[in-house]
């Protein structure tokens, strides 16, 4: 099994948690839980785990049995795998348990890299792209079975794909012709003989691949809930850290911080500023990859880390 994976911004991410207050006060050391929503290859895992003393507990999650493969070879006793997605984080633990919560959205290098995962449009392969192959329609028989209109809906919403309607009206036509693409490199020709015109640099099918993706995976509405659980187990003090690598997913968490950083009062309500409730969250800052770390690995750049805390006292 090829392994290999660069985390991206693995220092920026675990300094970001371990320097919150919580972690930092010697008092709270043996209370230490913190959750890795996406495993991944372990990068960020391990590398926190390095840094918490004996008596600390992590929980990692991913829905890719590869990836859940590769952390059962871990041999440590604080860190727990579960094989579902951090949208179910709830399920494990407890209310205000918890001292901090990374999630790294996206997907692995060994996701795109192996073929037969169906996720590149650069390598043949069947047109899977489930993250977990254990449930759920594989992008192939999706295609083969959804209306134009649904098509073309989620190609230009979630590729933000401006030739939507035509990438849709060539699947459902070779669909009627019997031959409805079943691999990568078939979907990646037709739809790269109808973009005729693509930013440059970028393959013609790059953003309906990213769509598929989204879709199949369901990555949006667990994020969404993924946001929402975080906010409920962790920790008054404690730290939420989120990298995103693509616009839908960036603003969904900009958006998530920045309505509960605020506490909303009715106009013209006769309420004193220092009479008001705290806000749940206080965002900490905003990070993108250093020039150097998108030079190693190109797959960063387009990478950002957002970082908020969970206010003492605050109303969620």
């Amino acid at each position: 099994m090829n392994t290999t994976h660069r985390p991206v911004l693995l220092a920026e991410a675990v300094t970001a948690l371990i320097s919150g207050p919580l972690i930092q006060e010697p008092d709270q050391a043996k209370n230490i839980l913190l959750i890795d929503g996406t495993f991944g290859r372990g990068g960020h895992t391990q590398a926190l785990l390095k840094q918490l003393p004996s008596s600390a507990r992590m929980i990692s999650f991913d829905k890719d049995l590869d990836a859940i493969a590769v952390a059962q070879q871990i041999n440590d006793p604080r860190l727990q795998i579960v094989h579902d997605s951090f949208a179910q984080m709830g399920q494990y633990a407890e209310p205000e348990s918890v001292d901090g919560i990374l999630l790294d959205l996206g997907i692995s290098s060994p996701q795109v890299d192996e073929a037969h995962r169906g996720f590149s449009f650069r390598r043949e392969g069947p047109l899977d792209m489930r993250m977990n192959t254990e449930h759920g329609l594989t992008a192939a028989q999706w295609l083969e079975q959804a209306p134009q209109e649904e098509i073309t809906h989620v190609i230009k919403t979630y590729g933000e794909e401006r030739f939507a309607f035509q990438i849709a009206k060539a699947i459902v036509a070779k669909r009627e012709e019997g031959s409805s693409p079943q691999t990568t490199t078939q979907l990646a020709s037709l739809v790269a003989s109808v973009v005729r015109t693509r930013e440059a640099g970028q393959d013609p099918a790059t953003r309906t691949f990213q769509a598929l993706r989204i879709l199949i995976n369901r990555e949006l509405e667990d994020l969404e809930l993924g946001l929402k659980a975080a906010l409920k187990l962790l920790k008054p003090g404690a730290r939420l850290v989120v990298i995103s690598f693509h616009s839908l997913e960036d603003r969904i968490v900009k958006q998530f911080m920045q309505v509960h950083s605020k506490v909303e009062v009715p106009r013209g309500l006769p309420v004193r500023e220092k009479d008001l409730p705290q806000s749940a969250l206080e965002m900490i800052g905003r990070v993108k990859p250093s020039e150097a770390e998108v030079l190693e690995n190109p797959r960063a750049r387009s990478a950002i880390m957002r970082v908020a805390e969970k206010r003492l006292g605050s109303v969620t």
